[in-house]
C-alpha cells in the first residue's frame, strides 16, 4: 500500500502546484453543460499532470476522471480524480477549491487525498488506518445535539426530476435556525466534516470523482456516510448525507419529513 499513496501523493502534489501557479492568473474559462458548470485550462493541465504520474507507475490502472473520462478500466484498481473540485470558486479567485484523488479496489475507496494548496491544507485517509490532516490525526466532532450543529450543503446545477426539492430541504435546514454554509467543492464539504469544522453535510447529483476521496476520509475520522433513505453509500449514489454520526438520525429526518 505503500507505493499507491507515495504516487497517491505525488500526484495530488502536482497537481496542487499547477493550481498555485495559475491562482490569480490568466486562463481560458469554457462552459460544460449549463452555463455555470465551468472547466478552465487548469483543470485539463491538472489532470494531465495527474494521469502522467499514475500511468508512468500503474500503466495497467484504471481510471476515471471528470474532464478525461474512464480509462482501461478492465483493472480492478481504480483511480477517481477531480483535478479541480471547485472550478468556479477557482475561476473567480475564491481560495477554496482541492485536488481530490481516490483509489479504489474492486470499487471500495482504500486511499483518499483531498489537497488545497491555498489553504496548505492536505487531507489523507487509508482504509482502516484512520485520516488525517498535514500528518495530524484527524476525527469528527462529538456534538450530538442537533439544534446546534453547524452544516454545509451544496446545490446541483441540474435539479432532480422527482423526489424532495433541494430547496425544500435548505429550507427545512435554516428554519430550525441552523447555521448552513455553502463553500462550493463537496470534497472540501467532506474533509471539514471530517476534521469537525461540520458536523453534517449532505447534496445532491454529486458524481464519483467529487465524492470518493473525501468518503474515505470521512469514514477513517469516524463519521457516518449514508444515502437520503439511510443506506449504506457508495461512490455512484446521487444522494449523499456525511455526518459525524451522532446527528445522522435528525439529518435523514428533516432530509425526508415530506
Amino acid at each position: 500500500m505503500s507505493a499507491y499513496r507515495e504516487i497517491l501523493l505525488k500526484a495530488a502534489h502536482a497537481a496542487g502546484e499547477i493550481i498555485q501557479k495559475y491562482f490569480h492568473g490568466n486562463f481560458q474559462v469554457q462552459n460544460k453543460d449549463t452555463i455555470n458548470n465551468l472547466v478552465t485550462e487548469v483543470d485539463t493541465l491538472a489532470e494531465t499532470k495527474i494521469i502522467e504520474v499514475i500511468k508512468t507507475h500503474f500503466p495497467d490502472h484504471s481510471i476515471i476522471s471528470e474532464e478525461a473520462g474512464e480509462m482501461n478500466m478492465a483493472s480492478p484498481y481504480r483511480w477517481v480524480i477531480d483535478p479541480i473540485d471547485g472550478t468556479v470558486n477557482f475561476a473567480h479567485g475564491i481560495p477554496i477549491c482541492c485536488v481530490s484523488i481516490g483509489l479504489c479496489y474492486y470499487e471500495q475507496p482504500i486511499l483518499g487525498a483531498v489537497y488545497n494548496p491555498l489553504m496548505n491544507e492536505l487531507f489523507f485517509a487509508e482504509k482502516d488506518k484512520g485520516a488525517c490532516l498535514n500528518d495530524r490525526r484527524i476525527s469528527v466532532s462529538q456534538k450530538s445535539d442537533f439544534r446546534t450543529a453547524c452544516l454545509v450543503t451544496g446545490f446541483p446545477y441540474k435539479w432532480p426530476d422527482r423526489g424532495i426539492h433541494p430547496i425544500k430541504v435548505f429550507e427545512r435546514m435554516i428554519m430550525q435556525g441552523l447555521p448552513v454554509r455553502r463553500l462550493g467543492s463537496a470534497a472540501i464539504d467532506l474533509c471539514w466534516v471530517a476534521c469537525g469544522r461540520f458536523d453534517g453535510f449532505w447534496e445532491y447529483n454529486l458524481n464519483p470523482w467529487d465524492i470518493a476521496a473525501g468518503y474515505l476520509i470521512v469514514q477513517e475520522a469516524g463519521g457516518k456516510i449514508t444515502n437520503f433513505d439511510g443506506n449504506p453509500y457508495t461512490i455512484y449514489d446521487k444522494e449523499t448525507l456525511a455526518t459525524n454520526g451522532y446527528i445522522h438520525d435528525d439529518m435523514l429526518f428533516h432530509i425526508n419529513q415530506g
